[in-house]
Formats: C-alpha cells, structure tokens, sequence
C-alpha cells in the first residue's frame, strides 16, 4: 500500500485553488484591458496572433508539474511487496532455560553457553524455518516471536543472561505454555518446540500442559545440559558458592528423567548434550520428519520510492510548457528557439539532482545488502557515503547507526541515531532509532542514559513491548548498581564509626569502666529460658515456611 512519507508537504497543494483564482483574475484583466485600449476591430487585428487554448494549456501544464513536484517531496512509497515463501519449513519454538543453575561450569565454559552455542548450531540448520525464543527461569517470557529473520534470532540470543528473568527458580511448564502461545493455533501440524535446560524443574506442571500440546499437535524436543553427578554454583552476584536457606552449598544436578518424560509425552526426541554436532544432528533429523509448509512472510526492509518519476514528470511538463506558445503558428520559430535553449538549461539543472537522489538510494541498497551479508565494514561505507550524499535522510542514517553497532563502535552508532532521530518525520520511525540507541546505551552500561532512550521510544510508540522489556531490565540493573554502591559507601564508613565508637569510652571514661552486674538466674532457669526462646523461633520459621508455600509467585528455589 501507497503512503508519503513526509505528508506534511502536502499542505502545499492549498496554493493549488490560490493559481487557479490568480489564472482568473490575469484573463480578467487582459479583457478590462482590450476594452480600455479602444476599437475592438482595430485591438483584434493587434492580437490575431494570441491563442487563449494555447495560453489555457501553459497553465495547466505548469499547474500540474507544480502538483507532481509537491507530491514527489511528500515522497510516496510502498513496501517491496508481500512476499508468498514457497519454503517447505516448520515453526520452531526454543525454550532455553536461563535460571542460575545453568552458570554451573560442570559443561565448560557453563550449561548456558554450551546452550547457547547449540541453539546457534541448529538455527543455522534451519534456513527455510520460522523460529522463536522463549527465554525462563522463574517465569517464562517470550524473547522473540517466530520470524524468518535468523540473524535477529541469534542476537536476542547472544543476549540471554539470567539478568533477563527477574525472578528466578525453573518453570519449565510456565515456558511450554509461552511457546504454544506463539504458534498459530489454527495448525494442528508445522510446530514443535525445542527445549534446552537441566531438567531442574521447580513446579510440576510440564508433564500436564506436554500432554496437552502433544494433542494439539506440537511435537517436543529436549535437550539436557549438565552432568548428572552434578555441582556447585557461583552466584554471580556474590562471586562465591550459593547457598541454601540452611547455608549449605547448592548441589545443581542433570534431572534426565523429568526432560525424557517431556519429550515422551510430547511425541518428540530426548538428546543429553555431549558434542555440539552430534545433538544439533540428531534434533535437526528428528525435525525433518514433520511435515513441513509454505510459510507467507511479509518483507519491508526496502521501500520502492515513486519521487524520481514524479520529479521527471514535473521538468517533462515544465520542458512541454516552453514549447507551447500564446501566439500562433508563423510567429513562434524564434520563440521556440530561445525556449529550446531555456529547456535545455532547465534540464542541466535538475536532472543531476535525480541523479544524486537515485545514487543515494542505490548506495543504501548496496549497504543492505552488505549488512545482511554480514560484511559490516563494506555497509557502514556506503551508509557513510549516502549521509554524506543526503544527510537529511533517515534511512541512510538509521541503517548507518545499526551497521557501527554490528561492528562494535558504540560511539559511532550513537551519533548516526541522534541525526536518523533528527530527521525522522514519522513516531514509527523516531521510536525505532530512540530504541536501538537505547540498546546500544545499554550494552555500554549507561543506564541512565538508555532509560532516557527507551522511555522517548515508550511515548512515541506505547505499544512496544520489546522497548518496555528492556526499560525494565535497565531500571532493574540501575537498582542493582546504586545497591551495591550504597553497600560500598556503608563499608567504607563503617570503619571508621566502629573505631570512634571503640575509642570514645577509652579517651573519655578510662577511670569508669562499667563492671558486669551479677546475675540473678539460675541455671534450671536459665535452660528454661533458652528452650522457650528457641521453640519461639522454631514456631515463627514454621509460619514463614507457610506463608512462602501459599505465595503463587514466589518460587521454592531460586537457582
């Protein structure tokens, strides 16, 4: 579908009606004034040689090339087409399992990123299929929804980090519901889900809701990370072992019986990670005997633009205008001449500006295309070169910020979104640059400064709920940041106010030091006391235990 995309130029078509009156009062004028001239004989054998039509068409032409060049500046454009993909693909659903356990070092470097580096694996298995994320631990969120877009896919995944669950603990059954509410429920076939965790699941709904998405249709896959034997976790917090509320180590362990009984049920294939290639093969083959679909994707990375052939349309009817003239035939040749020469002249003019805009736009392509061959360096060149080119445009400059992200110049990208952020005319597009420069905030941890970006993407497009995800992630590691900076400044304090403490008895009473009064208890009372004070306590821990196991939303375990 056709739409501008700076419709505020439009405004411009009033001075349309304002011509046309102009047009008006010119023949009214010429007429008041071949009447006051004198004999009408005499003034029409003056003007014999005038052509009002001829004169009527001058005006429509230029009134024409006028509105063609208003509407090549509101520059209409439409999406390169909905694209019908005759791929014979599945949907796929990863889970991955982001709760603390999965920091173990049992699988080195950590059960998360041997994950990570499995999901990439069979990403790149998958061409021709649609895939989404689901990312959770003591909640399920969906971290991206199922999109052809695989390179997408892999950085929301190089992103997963337990930082990105509030709230910890494994839900494995939390998860699966997530993934089936990402598929389009009117399929019954086309879907399966891949689940990669260590099995330590801390409520036990997944049998339940495996069985029913079986029915439905949805085939489950599990993959286990991690030993069986088990071992310690470092909280990454702390830097030191976690404990349990009883202050000994956590023992995190490989529960291969929970995920084979999910894969099971779920009519799909149980892999334990030992080598990267052998379980991406063996999930890929077990992929492969679904059936498999035409998937229909929608594709609006470029923009066909409509504003060159309008321009070209304007100095065409410009070009028609000279040529046409009031007088009639006999009297026109040396006319035409100067007109040839004038057209001529005109067309110097604009046509390199057709030229450069139709470069900038080939240069813009040409950096597409780099980027999504991943050849960062070649795409920032030819953004560069289109900005330079034609600064005020948005595209060049917003793609220019993405290419320096990609290639690791945080700076850079910061600066090319502030100028896409300047001149996008559009909400849409300044809450996409307000977003991206947020994330890039982010990812160099300035936190105030990518709250700022994510909050201006919130008020020019509340709908984003990726843009909302992420402000509440900042805001929770800014928290976390003034904690323990809180926590440092408390330390740094303390030291000295103990030693003033310790010396002001010395310096000021060193002759009155308080003497222990005698107690006045005796012993069978005194175990008397301690055995009320200890049932006390027993009894308030017992209560807190209930109130802890009546919470819906506070996990058992938070690892």
């Amino acid at each position: 579908m056709v739409h501008f995309q700076h419709i505020e130029y439009l405004l411009a078509l009033a001075l349309v009606p304002l011509m046309i009156l102009l047009y008006v009062f010119v023949l009214r004028s010429k007429k008041n004034t071949i009447k006051k001239i004198g004999d009408p004989a005499l003034v029409n054998q003056l003007i014999k040689d005038y052509s009002p039509a001829k004169f009527l068409i001058k005006f429509v032409l230029i009134v024409t090339a006028f509105v063609a060049g208003i509407i090549a500046l509101a520059n209409p454009r439409m999406p390169k087409g909905t694209t019908i993909v005759n791929r014979s693909g599945i949907d796929v659903m990863i889970a991955l399992d982001v709760s603390k356990s999965m920091l173990a070092d049992d699988i080195k470097p950590s059960r998360l990123e041997r994950a990570k580096q499995f999901i990439e694996r069979l990403i790149d298995k998958l061409p021709d299929d649609r895939i989404g994320i689901v990312v959770f631990a003591g909640r399920a969120y969906l971290q991206m929804p199922l999109t052809t877009d695989h390179s997408a896919a892999k950085m929301y995944l190089s992103s997963a980090t337990p930082d990105v669950v509030p709230t910890q603990g494994t839900v494995i059954g939390d998860a699966l519901k997530m993934c089936y509410a990402a598929f389009n429920t009117k399929e019954k076939k086309y879907k399966s889900v891949v689940l990669v965790s260590d099995g330590e699941d801390h409520d036990k709904t997944a049998e339940k809701v495996t069985k029913a998405m079986a029915e439905e249709g949805v085939m489950i896959n599990t993959v286990g990370i991690g030993s069986p034997e088990g071992t310690t976790i470092i909280d990454p917090a702390t830097g030191v072992t976690k404990t349990d509320a009883e202050g000994r180590p956590v023992i995190t362990k490989l529960n291969e019986k929970e995920l084979q009984s999910i894969a099971a049920n779920g009519n799909g294939l149980y892999e334990l990670f030992t080598n990267t290639d052998d379980v991406v093969n063996g999930i890929d083959t077990q992929l492969k005997k679904m059936g498999q679909h035409s998937i229909t994707e929608n594709s609006l990375v470029n923009f066909k633009n409509f504003f060159p052939w309008l321009l070209g349309l304007a100095l065409i009817l410009l070009v028609a205008e000279f040529f046409v003239s009031e007088v009639k035939k006999l009297a026109v040749v040396k006319k035409i001449i100067i007109k040839k020469e004038t057209a001529a002249l005109m067309a110097m003019l604009i046509l390199p500006s057709l030229l450069f805009a139709q470069n900038s736009n080939t240069l813009i392509q040409n950096g597409n295309y780099a980027y999504n061959k991943k050849e960062y360096d070649v795409a920032v060149d030819n953004y560069k070169k289109a900005a330079v080119k034609e600064p005020a445009n948005e595209t060049a400059q917003y793609n220019l910020g993405n290419a320096l992200y990609k290639k690791g110049d945080a700076e850079e990208a910061l600066k090319a979104y502030d100028e896409a952020i300047k001149f996008s005319k559009s909400k849409s597009d300044q809450s996409g640059s307000w977003y991206n420069k947020g994330v890039s905030l982010q990812n160099n941890k300035k936190l105030p400064e990518s709250i700022d970006a994510y909050k201006n993407a919130l008020r020019l497009n509340p709908t984003d709920e990726d843009a909302r995800f992420n402000l509440q992630k900042a805001l929770l590691q800014q928290q976390k940041q003034q904690q323990q900076k809180d926590q440092q400044d408390k330390d740094k304090k303390k030291p000295k106010d103990d030693q003033q403490k310790d010396q002001q008895p010395q310096d000021k009473n060193k002759d009155q030091q308080p003497k222990p009064q005698p107690s006045k208890m005796t012993k069978k009372e005194a175990e008397e006391k301690l055995k009320a004070l200890l049932q006390q306590e027993k009894n308030l821990q017992n209560k807190l235990r209930k109130v802890d196991a009546a919470s819906p939303d506070k996990p058992e375990k938070d690892w």
